[in-house]
């Protein structure tokens, strides 16, 4: 996997600004990359996942689906794989749910194309470490679904058929969609275009944020959600993203602590400052890494709040995937 040139564009930082400049520099990169406490949270909760696996192989009690999609993506991030090392049989199982799941729907994935979505996700980044032809196949199934189900406007809403949308699930199935298509499975670029231009048209020109179903009332989390999407759609440098980025930026502090949707939000925050360059990065990682660490529970696990589903499984597969950018083990959260 390819790591960041971080420390080579600092080096030549050094060149310019002086050694002491760049000591300073190399020293907060090294703080927003993955402090101990960091990685001891992660591990303390992947601990806890690993106990509350179901017999038939999935994680959590209720949209088992897209639990056992989050918590797949929790362990590889960490470069636990299907069928290696310790949690190789675990992941094994988790996989195997999934592609049953997917074969007893013809495709599709869970209650709700949201739950869908989420399980291509898993399949597309378990597709890159695995090289298994069961999960492939599983994986073009699910990716013509999507395909199917995008609405004349170009983005997609709960159920698999092509009526209606909204941001929640339209960013879902363009980040699917992304992973999937990096991994080698054919994606029509007409597809990505519509859905491009279907966020596009949420986003308040006053603020820069980004509205549920039209633009009206942005929030943190459907603008987080809203960059990260265009990001994804090949949409790096445009105003769009670059005024979506700034609302993010000026929201309240209150947005690293008991915002509402708070792990949805910053699940697609973290993404978007990431991919948007090191400044964003070095400003957002930091802030968002100290809140989660206060919020864990002494079993390793973290709380859903703020709305969301209220499954320990779901908080804490979310939780580890934000805290665990820096690993970058997993294709979607390379840049």
């Amino acid at each position: 996997m390819k790591r960041r040139t971080v420390f080579a564009v600092l080096a030549a930082a050094i060149t310019a600004a002086g050694a002491g400049r760049a000591a300073a520099e190399e020293a907060r990169v090294r703080t927003a990359e993955l402090a101990p406490e960091a990685e001891r949270a992660i591990d303390r909760g992947l601990g806890f996942l690993a106990h509350q696996q179901n017999t038939d192989g999935s994680w959590g009690k209720r949209y088992t689906e897209a639990a056992t999609s989050l918590a797949l993506m929790a362990f590889m991030l960490k470069g636990h794989f299907p069928g290696k090392g310790p949690h190789g049989d675990a992941l094994d199982k988790g996989l195997a749910f999934l592609v049953q799941r997917a074969k007893d729907g013809g495709g599709y994935m869970g209650v709700n194309m949201y739950e869908h979505g989420l399980g291509t996700l898993a399949l597309s980044e378990a597709w890159g470490m695995c090289d298994r032809r069961d999960v492939r196949d599983t994986l073009k199934r699910a990716v013509e679904v999507i395909l199917r189900a995008q609405s004349p406007a170009g983005g997609w809403r709960y159920l698999p058929r092509p009526e209606d949308a909204d941001i929640s699930v339209t960013v879902m199935q363009i980040v699917a969609l992304a992973s999937a298509r990096e991994a080698g499975i054919h994606v029509p670029a007409a597809v990505i275009e519509k859905a491009t231009k279907y966020v596009q048209g949420l986003q308040v020109k006053a603020s820069g944020g980004f509205g549920y179903t039209g633009p009206q009332q942005p929030g943190f989390a459907r603008s987080a959600a809203g960059v990260m999407a265009l990001l994804m759609c090949g949409q790096r440098d445009s105003r769009a993203v670059l005024m979506g980025l700034e609302y993010l930026r000026k929201l309240p502090e209150s947005k690293f602590g008991d915002e509402r949707f708070y792990l949805y939000g910053h699940y697609y925050a973290i993404q978007a400052m990431y991919q948007a360059g090191e400044s964003y990065y070095q400003e957002w990682y930091p802030h968002i890494r100290d809140s989660l660490l206060a919020k864990q529970k002494p079993d390793g696990s973290w709380s859903a709040g703020g709305g969301e589903e209220s499954d320990p499984c779901y908080g804490t597969s979310m939780s580890i995937l934000i805290l665990g950018v820096p690993y970058r083990f997993l294709p979607i959260y390379q840049r």
